[in-house]
């Protein structure tokens, strides 16, 4: 499969399609949909897993923000985030969604998105002879196994070997993590190591596992949180799925300023081979948070530009307007998309 070029905004191959099914069947989509946001806070780590602590000793890291700033120019960086726009109608529900990855250029963030169009119905009247409209019974979870098939697909398309790349969101969360599990080898055959992000975690498995924190916090979050100063991690944990050994990560919590620690996270594989640049990533990582410098949202910047690209796609979007009106062409080629 050809790669996409930087700065490209493409649109999935039956966007079209949907829109004209849609329009023909004279569905009305309301005018104001809602935002999207698939929440794995709590199925993070499956039940049927395990804690192993030996990775390291149990106790807190100091992080060097210079160190990360000196080594960062040494990987092609990139990020991943997306935006989701749901629109529920009579008969059936559309979801619309931005992926988003922006590339850390010499000057400049290089920005690519595919933009994702599903609409789900109950129906099989309306679903008739449509290829692109989706018969199912239940269109929150028939729209997250789009979703995971549509990022791992343009993650492949995008990216580029020996590579960085900052994912927002959970390794192992939801019923098709294993999706994203299964895609790890393809990336380790390109020399490219994947660095997942996790805010806002209800998760205790640390708490739980770890006799001296048991029962003393509410969560692994309250606990990093009262454990870390500013610019320090924790140690890494080992989480291996019980029936599968390939369902299995590395993590650690980072506190980046006086706020809520966010949860850092390796595929097992890609913390073995690449274990000798961890610490200098982690650097990176806390580098990076005090560059976007929001104490309200702490965050990397790389994730906070591709997150506002995603957003910001989606206003170039206008479902009902399109279904009134003639159809976007099948790709949209905008140099940094003129933004």
């Amino acid at each position: 499969m050809d790669k996409l070029l930087d700065g490209k905004l493409e649109l999935h191959s039956f966007f079209n399609d949907t829109i004209s099914d849609i329009s023909d069947r004279n569905i009305v989509l309301p005018f104001n949909p809602t935002s999207e946001e698939f929440d794995m806070s709590f199925f993070t780590f499956p039940p049927d897993g395990k804690l192993v602590t030996n990775v390291e000793e149990i106790k807190k890291y100091r992080l060097d923000a210079k160190n990360g700033e000196k080594f960062k120019d040494l990987f092609t960086i990139y990020s991943y985030d997306e935006s989701i726009l749901k629109y529920s109608a009579l008969q059936g529900d559309a979801y619309i969604t931005s992926h988003s990855i922006i590339r850390l250029g010499e000057k400049d963030y290089i920005p690519s998105c595919l933009i994702t169009l599903y609409f789900y119905t109950r129906s099989e009247m309306i679903k008739s002879d449509s290829k692109a409209i989706i018969h199912t019974s239940d269109s929150k979870t028939e729209s997250k196994k789009n979703y995971f098939n549509d990022k791992i697909y343009f993650l492949k398309r995008i990216i580029k070997p020996k590579s960085l790349v900052f994912i927002d969101g959970p390794l192992i969360g939801g019923d098709y993590y294993v999706k994203m599990i299964q895609s790890i080898k393809d990336f380790i055959d390109m020399d490219t190591i994947l660095v997942f992000f996790v805010k806002n975690s209800n998760s205790n498995l640390v708490t739980d596992n770890i006799e001296e924190f048991r029962s003393k916090f509410n969560s692994d979050m309250h606990w990093s949180y009262s454990m870390l100063m500013p610019g320090e991690r924790t140690n890494f944990f080992k989480y291996v799925d019980r029936k599968n050994s390939d369902n299995a990560k590395v993590f650690c919590y980072i506190k980046s300023f006086n706020t809520s620690p966010q949860r850092v996270e390796f595929p097992l594989n890609i913390f073995i081979k690449y274990r000798s640049q961890i610490d200098t990533i982690m650097d990176m990582i806390y580098y990076l948070m005090i560059v976007q410098g929001d104490l309200k949202n702490p965050q990397i910047r790389p994730i906070a530009i591709a997150e506002k690209y995603a957003r910001s796609t989606l206003q170039l979007i206008d479902l009902n307007r399109l279904m009134r009106s003639s159809l976007l062409v099948p790709t949209m080629n905008q140099e940094r998309f003129g933004w």
